[in-house]
């Protein structure tokens, strides 16, 4: 059976790349990353999806000290719907975004599937219905499978490490109704930029997440029904 490395966050896109994986065969090791983010929910969320999916896990702890995103400095406020909806017009780029996360995360991932002789390494990442992060571009990929190729010892005995994006061209709403067909505990999930009891549902995951879920015509597990 061939390996593949997944990258997993705890989020919705990396919960249904992983059982995509799993169902197209392969043996999947999951990456999860402590990198310092402003909430651990996160990572508690990652370790209960691949304990589902009855996959190996590794949790990575890396320091990024110049820190740089809202997502890791609890001195810049993570945006909500009003103050992040600008970007989503006019490309700017929002303060969530960590710089190099995507580029950190692959190059953690490539040692890791060399090392096990995995074929492929798998992540969410989308260009669709997405906060406009420069590492979610499919040019960034095939870039980056480029390198892979040419720095590595397996490209170099032509053992190439794919490197997967199955999500790149989908809405959320399409990354939804395929979860639900591979049958991923949404209610495992989380995606919210905040660690709280419930999701915030003013962040831009929060928010991409509920059109997601109601474009796709299914209920949101983490949400409770108002009375």
């Amino acid at each position: 059976m061939d390996k593949a490395v997944v990258l997993l966050s705890g989020g919705l896109d990396s919960a249904t790349v992983l059982y995509l994986a799993k169902k197209e065969g392969f043996k999947c090791f999951c990456l999860i990353f402590d990198y310092g983010q402003r909430h651990h929910k996160e990572i508690k969320s990652a370790a209960a999806i691949a304990r589902a999916a009855k996959c190996e896990r590794e949790v990575v702890k890396i320091s990024l000290p110049w820190k740089g995103s809202a997502l890791l400095d609890d001195k810049i406020k993570i945006p909500g719907l009003t103050g992040s909806s600008a970007h989503r017009l006019t490309g700017v780029i929002p303060l969530t975004y960590v710089p190099g996360r995507n580029i950190i995360f692959l190059s953690f991932a490539l040692s890791y599937a060399e090392a096990i002789k995995a074929r492929a390494i798998f992540i969410g990442a989308h260009a669709h219905d997405y906060s406009g992060y420069p590492d979610c571009r499919p040019e960034f990929y095939r870039a980056f499978n480029q390198a892979a190729c040419r720095g590595t010892k397996a490209g170099a005995e032509k053992r190439k490490i794919g490197i997967r994006t199955p999500l790149i061209n989908k809405t959320k709403a399409e990354i939804v109704r395929l979860g639900a067909r591979l049958g991923v505990p949404f209610a495992l999930t989380w995606s919210c930029y905040r660690g709280e009891k419930q999701p915030c549902g003013e962040c831009d995951s929060c928010y991409y997440r509920a059109k997601g879920f109601k474009e796709a015509g299914i209920k949101d597990p983490l949400i409770k029904d108002e009375r």
